[in-house]
């Protein structure tokens, strides 16, 4: 068996043992180039991947592939219409770090609303500093969240912001009803721009789709008050970045906490959002509020579950219920 991984840059020690034991192991790097791909996967029995995108013209290299495992959740650089035409199942991890992810979210809505970052950048300069309006922080208890799409981890994040914290939970998640919401404390808004004009703090949840594709774009942006903050641990492609830097360069919204951008990684300069690595009110961490040692053992044990199924000939399991995968008919089976 050959098995191909791209995005070596991601550490997978347990999965990437375990894989030795079952055929040959090909790591290739982020940014792995179209032509290197598809001549590795031209005799490859399995492609595991993160981030590298997987064309139609990759796929079709592929004579004997069993299944295209995402280990991770999002699955927008596959091109799956392909794999489906070809009879090659297309799976990801949906489950491994909807807790996880939520508990980063958070983090950042506590870190921006606390001033954390510019504090302690304070302190390892000055010393010391005194409480003058510089820096004034925000309480949660008491203020109204906005949650944008309320799955799994926006639930998670619901929970920790009405439970936890004492806030005002509310939610623009079309499809879903005012009693499920009810349910899990959350008040159901119909109108985004209503959830905009009312929050102080905006948490992104949602799947990227054509529909919700730069949902946050500049209108948006500028129907939430001056004193709201932006978090997006979801996917970059959900905001219009240049409209947000534009905002947040502008100062018409108090910070954004980002944890996704459509274009990984950053870079200091000669990247969009590199203007945004000298405002004090933004936080941007690479990509990483899914990466817990529980978390990562989960993925990894359950990517190979994935794996092995594939390899043995058997249906692979598809647990999300993104209509993408969904539609697929061969070689799969459905929790």
């Amino acid at each position: 068996m050959k098995i191909v991984r791209t995005d070596a840059e991601l550490e997978t020690p347990l999965l990437d043992a375990e894989l030795r034991k079952r055929g040959d192991l090909v790591l290739l790097p982020d940014g792995v180039s179209e032509d290197r791909l598809a001549a590795e996967l031209a005799d490859a029995d399995l492609l595991l991947m993160c981030y590298t995108p997987v064309t139609a013209r990759a796929i079709a290299a592929a004579r004997h592939l069993k299944a295209i495992v995402k280990y991770g959740v999002g699955i927008d650089a596959i091109d799956i219409p392909t794999a489906i035409a070809k009879g090659i199942p297309v799976v990801n991890i949906p489950e491994y770090a909807e807790e996880t992810v939520a508990e980063g979210a958070f983090t950042l809505m506590i870190a921006l609303a606390k001033k954390l970052v510019p504090l302690d950048r304070q302190m390892r300069a000055e010393g010391w500093a005194w409480p003058t309006a510089r820096w004034i922080g925000s309480d949660i208890a008491g203020k109204t969240v906005g949650i944008v799409g309320l799955g799994k981890i926006g639930r998670s994040f619901a929970r920790m912001a009405g439970q936890g914290f004492r806030a005002r939970v509310i939610s623009f998640t079309p499809g879903m009803s005012a009693e499920e919401m009810a349910a899990h404390g959350v008040e159901k808004v119909d109108n985004l721009h209503d959830l905009l004009a009312q929050s102080d703090f905006v948490s992104l949840h949602c799947t990227l789709n054509d529909t919700t594709r730069h949902i946050i774009g500049a209108d948006e942006l500028a129907a939430m008050k001056p004193t709201a903050f932006l978090i997006n641990s979801s996917r970059g492609a959900l905001v219009d970045e240049a409209a947000l830097v534009a905002a947040l360069t502008e100062g018409r919204i108090a910070g954004a906490g980002l944890d996704v951008f459509s274009s990984e990684p950053l870079s200091l300069s000669g990247h969009l959002m590199s203007p945004l690595f000298a405002l004090p009110n933004v936080l941007m961490l690479p990509h990483l509020t899914f990466y817990t040692a529980e978390a990562m053992e989960r993925l990894e044990r359950e990517t190979l579950e994935r794996c092995d199924e594939a390899l043995s000939g058997r249906p692979v399991m598809v647990k999300s219920h993104d209509p993408r995968l969904r539609a697929q008919g061969t070689g799969v089976r459905f929790g």
